[in-house]
């Protein structure tokens, strides 16, 4: 499985989308929408932002899902 490092973050309250880089060694909590001004956080049982809101989860999370690590981002 190749990991993805950038993620299309879509905002729930504006639609409003913006293509970024994802940390592999941090989880991303928070994040200001660029478009209205919102705060994103994490849905429940989500570790970040990308996993919520993005269009691949965060590079952690893939590759827990794909076998290649032990536990998803921020788990341990």
């Amino acid at each position: 499985m190749s990991i993805e490092y950038e993620s299309e973050l879509r905002c729930p309250e504006c639609g409003h989308t913006a293509r970024e880089k994802m940390p592999t060694d941090q989880c991303i909590f928070f994040y200001e929408c660029p478009g209205c001004g919102a705060l994103l956080r994490p849905l429940p049982g989500d570790c970040c932002v990308f996993c919520s809101y993005g269009s691949v989860p965060c590079p952690p999370t893939q590759a827990a899902r794909a076998g290649e690590a032990e536990t998803p981002c921020c788990a341990s």
